[in-house]
């Protein structure tokens, strides 16, 4: 099986074990660049089944203010595209999937298909995308074709279902549905436009697809994941990860606090199929 085609059979174990997919995410650098190795294994051994590594950059306008803390931290520490691309080939050869959450800018500096080509000699599964259009994504799509890549981009509320069809289209892995407008970040309570959300993708996905949606929505507990879990392929958790670190007195404290998080969540994505029946 090769990298690319890893996420994919993940959400397919999942959905036939009658649960959600849990994807977790973590800047490269962030505590450390060891700390965020030992930090992503951790969720990982905990439960974890997809992991997300960003790529810290100087401008996330997208992100929230806890994920803003960390990648600044990361910077400050001097990560670098090569930090990514190790930190992947770490978490990658434990035999979870691995993709990296990126901004398009510095994949262009980079160079896509070289980018492509050292993500995939690292064992990564893909990229994640948030900021490019399919429009504006030709060479990426050529390059991910190229080396068995995912390609996962981004839907939101006010996706019209034109533009569902079209993003569901172009995209190899997940769909990745980003139900909360504006930034991320932990949230309280499960948005509702979430599942409406999830559903409009799923209807405007091409006949006899099956290409699975994560929901990225600020879950920060297992009972919001076991929410999500109910109308959602996957769930997916960055900010309260991030946080878990952020307060953590001491390296040591901070993964037995993600431990314990993620097997938290892991328990509701499970929960899930148990309590309502409706993941078929």
């Amino acid at each position: 099986m090769s990298a690319g085609h890893s996420v994919a059979t993940t959400f397919e174990k999942a959905a036939s074990e009658g649960r959600g997919t849990l994807v977790g995410y973590l800047p490269a650098g962030f505590p450390s660049r060891e700390g965020s190795i030992a930090a992503a294994k951790a969720m990982a051994e905990a439960g974890c089944d997809v992991i997300e590594v960003g790529l810290p950059y100087t401008d996330p306008l997208m992100d929230g203010p806890t994920i803003q803390d960390a990648v600044h931290q990361a910077l400050v520490g001097g990560a670098r595209v090569a930090d990514v691309f190790d930190t992947v080939e770490a978490i990658a050869a434990t035999g979870v999937p691995t993709l990296v959450m990126t901004y398009w800018n510095p994949v262009d500096r980079y160079g896509v298909d070289a980018f492509a080509r050292d993500l995939a000699s690292a064992g990564g599964s893909g990229l994640i995308t948030p900021d490019l259009t399919p429009e504006e994504g030709g060479t990426w799509l050529a390059a991910a074709d190229q080396h068995d890549l995912d390609r996962v981009f981004l839907v939101a509320l006010s996706s019209t279902d034109e533009r569902l069809a079209k993003i569901t289209e172009v995209c190899r892995g997940f769909v990745y549905a980003a139900s909360v407008m504006g930034v991320t970040g932990a949230r309280s309570a499960v948005d509702t436009g979430a599942a409406r959300l999830v559903e409009r993708t799923r209807k405007a996905m091409a006949p006899g697809s099956r290409l699975p949606i994560g929901l990225g929505l600020g879950v920060s507990n297992g009972v919001q994941a076991a929410e999500v879990a109910a109308f959602s392929d996957g769930v997916i958790v960055g900010s309260a990860f991030i946080r878990r670190l952020l307060d953590a007195p001491s390296p040591e404290e901070g993964l037995k606090s993600i431990r314990e998080l993620t097997a938290e969540l892991a328990a509701g994505v499970r929960r899930q199929g148990v309590l309502d029946g409706t993941r078929s």
